[in-house]
């Protein structure tokens, strides 16, 4: 083999792979290639996750304020209940001392 066969056939060996390489880099960007559309789907998907949470971070709040004002309504209830459990309590305490008091008068009378 001469020195210009060698330096064709070396040639030609080269510009070989260097077209299996930009073929293979095409192929490998072909597939992995980022389309107009899903960035757009993307884009619609981290908007209507925002949305999303903003909704849950709403609703959040709004079932915290409800709690507190529930836990509110039902401490005032319970004192309420005690009020007037005491104040059934001393009724009955009374309605006992007053029919000790009227068997007394009749057993006096």
């Amino acid at each position: 083999m001469s020195r210009t066969e060698f330096i064709i056939a070396t040639a030609i060996i080269l510009f070989v792979a260097f077209c299996m390489g930009w073929f293979a880099n095409w192929l490998v960007h072909r597939f992995t290639r980022v389309r107009q559309s899903d960035v757009a789907d993307l884009d619609r998907m981290s908007q209507e996750l925002h949305e999303a949470e903003e909704t849950r971070d709403q609703a959040i709040t709004y079932l915290q304020q409800r709690e507190a004002e529930l836990t509110n309504q039902l401490t005032q209830t319970e004192a309420e209940l005690r009020a007037a459990m005491d104040g059934l309590r001393d009724a009955r305490h009374e309605a006992e001392e007053l029919r000790a008091h009227v068997d007394r008068m009749r057993s006096q009378g």
